[in-house]
Protein backbone atom coordinates (compact mmCIF):
# COMPACT_ATOMS: atom_id res chain seq x y z
CA UNK A 1 0.00 0.00 0.00
CA UNK A 2 1.17 3.27 -0.76
CA UNK A 3 -1.12 5.72 0.86
CA UNK A 4 -4.49 6.24 2.10
CA UNK A 5 -6.32 9.18 1.13
CA UNK A 6 -8.73 11.39 3.93
CA UNK A 7 -10.70 14.83 2.86
CA UNK A 8 -10.66 17.11 5.65
CA UNK A 9 -11.64 20.52 6.15
CA UNK A 10 -9.34 22.32 8.57
CA UNK A 11 -5.45 20.54 7.51
CA UNK A 12 -3.68 22.17 10.32
CA UNK A 13 -5.73 20.12 12.90
CA UNK A 14 -5.60 16.92 11.00
CA UNK A 15 -1.44 17.56 10.54
CA UNK A 16 -0.74 17.96 13.87
CA UNK A 17 -3.25 15.25 14.92
CA UNK A 18 -1.08 12.94 13.26
CA UNK A 19 2.11 13.85 14.53
CA UNK A 20 0.60 12.91 17.59
CA UNK A 21 0.65 9.50 16.10
CA UNK A 22 3.82 9.55 15.89
CA UNK A 23 3.83 10.40 11.69
CA UNK A 24 5.78 12.66 9.70
CA UNK A 25 5.19 15.22 7.35
CA UNK A 26 6.71 14.42 3.96
CA UNK A 27 5.44 17.29 2.18
CA UNK A 28 2.77 20.02 1.09
CA UNK A 29 1.93 21.30 -1.42
CA UNK A 30 -1.17 22.65 -3.80
CA UNK A 31 -2.77 20.22 -6.84
CA UNK A 32 -4.64 21.75 -9.35
CA UNK A 33 -5.53 21.49 -13.14
CA UNK A 34 -7.37 19.14 -15.62
CA UNK A 35 -4.38 16.62 -15.33
CA UNK A 36 -5.40 15.99 -11.87
CA UNK A 37 -9.06 16.57 -12.78
CA UNK A 38 -8.44 13.26 -15.25
CA UNK A 39 -7.43 11.53 -12.67
CA UNK A 40 -10.34 11.68 -10.09
CA UNK A 41 -13.10 12.71 -12.37
CA UNK A 42 -13.61 15.60 -11.07
CA UNK A 43 -12.66 18.23 -13.72
CA UNK A 44 -10.95 21.05 -12.88
CA UNK A 45 -9.65 20.96 -9.17
CA UNK A 46 -7.78 22.75 -6.92
CA UNK A 47 -6.86 20.72 -3.62
CA UNK A 48 -4.34 21.45 -0.45
CA UNK A 49 -2.44 18.11 0.35
CA UNK A 50 -0.39 17.12 2.88
CA UNK A 51 1.69 14.01 2.36
CA UNK A 52 2.00 12.37 5.87
CA UNK A 53 4.70 9.01 6.69
CA UNK A 54 4.04 6.45 9.07
CA UNK A 55 6.95 5.92 11.91
CA UNK A 56 7.77 2.55 10.09
CA UNK A 57 8.01 4.50 6.48
CA UNK A 58 6.52 1.79 4.55
CA UNK A 59 2.88 3.81 4.36
CA UNK A 60 1.38 7.09 4.43
CA UNK A 61 -1.88 8.97 4.64
CA UNK A 62 -2.94 12.33 2.29
CA UNK A 63 -4.54 14.75 3.84
CA UNK A 64 -6.71 16.99 1.31
CA UNK A 65 -8.61 20.05 1.24
CA UNK A 66 -10.75 20.42 -1.83
CA UNK A 67 -10.71 24.17 -2.51
CA UNK A 68 -12.83 23.75 -5.87
CA UNK A 69 -14.74 21.64 -6.42
CA UNK A 70 -16.89 22.22 -3.16
CA UNK A 71 -17.00 19.19 -0.79
CA UNK A 72 -20.42 17.38 -2.10
CA UNK A 73 -21.15 14.49 0.76
CA UNK A 74 -19.85 14.30 4.43
CA UNK A 75 -20.06 10.86 6.22
CA UNK A 76 -17.44 11.73 8.80
CA UNK A 77 -19.39 10.77 11.36
CA UNK A 78 -20.60 7.18 9.91
CA UNK A 79 -21.13 4.46 11.88
CA UNK A 80 -18.69 1.91 12.05
CA UNK A 81 -20.64 -0.83 10.18
CA UNK A 82 -21.67 1.91 7.16
CA UNK A 83 -20.49 1.15 3.91
CA UNK A 84 -16.83 1.96 1.91
CA UNK A 85 -13.81 3.25 3.90
CA UNK A 86 -13.95 4.13 7.62
CA UNK A 87 -11.12 3.69 9.52
CA UNK A 88 -7.07 3.70 9.51
CA UNK A 89 -5.76 1.30 12.55
CA UNK A 90 -2.28 2.30 14.07
CA UNK A 91 -0.30 -0.04 16.25
CA UNK A 92 1.10 1.94 19.48
CA UNK A 93 3.25 0.81 22.22
CA UNK A 94 1.32 2.97 24.62
CA UNK A 95 -2.38 3.19 24.09
CA UNK A 96 -2.73 5.06 27.39
CA UNK A 97 -0.18 7.78 26.81
CA UNK A 98 -1.56 8.06 23.18
CA UNK A 99 -5.01 8.54 24.01
CA UNK A 100 -4.20 11.30 27.05
CA UNK A 101 -1.28 13.36 24.19
CA UNK A 102 -4.52 12.59 21.91
CA UNK A 103 -7.03 14.14 24.06
CA UNK A 104 -5.34 17.49 23.91
CA UNK A 105 -6.22 17.36 20.23
CA UNK A 106 -10.22 16.45 20.72
CA UNK A 107 -10.11 13.10 20.58
CA UNK A 108 -12.65 11.10 22.06
CA UNK A 109 -13.26 7.35 22.65
CA UNK A 110 -16.41 6.15 20.65
CA UNK A 111 -16.71 3.78 22.91
CA UNK A 112 -16.81 4.30 27.21
CA UNK A 113 -13.42 2.65 27.48
CA UNK A 114 -10.49 0.63 25.90
CA UNK A 115 -11.11 -2.96 25.63
CA UNK A 116 -9.34 -6.26 25.72
CA UNK A 117 -9.15 -8.76 23.03
CA UNK A 118 -7.64 -11.66 24.89
CA UNK A 119 -4.23 -11.61 26.21
CA UNK A 120 -3.10 -10.08 22.82
CA UNK A 121 -4.45 -6.38 22.19
CA UNK A 122 -5.99 -3.34 23.64
CA UNK A 123 -8.02 -1.90 21.40
CA UNK A 124 -10.41 1.26 21.06
CA UNK A 125 -11.38 3.43 17.88
CA UNK A 126 -10.96 7.24 18.95
CA UNK A 127 -12.82 10.16 16.83
CA UNK A 128 -10.09 12.87 16.31
CA UNK A 129 -10.48 16.21 14.14
CA UNK A 130 -13.12 16.56 12.32
CA UNK A 131 -14.63 13.17 13.45
CA UNK A 132 -12.17 11.44 11.48
CA UNK A 133 -12.51 7.46 12.68
CA UNK A 134 -8.66 5.89 13.77
CA UNK A 135 -8.22 2.38 15.35
CA UNK A 136 -5.54 2.23 18.10
CA UNK A 137 -3.85 -1.47 19.08
CA UNK A 138 -1.36 -1.91 21.73
CA UNK A 139 0.01 -5.49 21.29
CA UNK A 140 0.31 -6.88 24.67
CA UNK A 141 2.65 -9.47 26.55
Amino acid sequence: MDNVGIVVEDLAAAIAFFRELGLELEGQTVVEGEWAGQVTGLGHQRVEIAMMRTPDGHSRIELSRFIEPAVVSDHRNAPVNALGYLRVMFAVDDLDATLDRLREHGVELVSTEVVRYEDVYRLCYVRGPEGILIGLAEELG
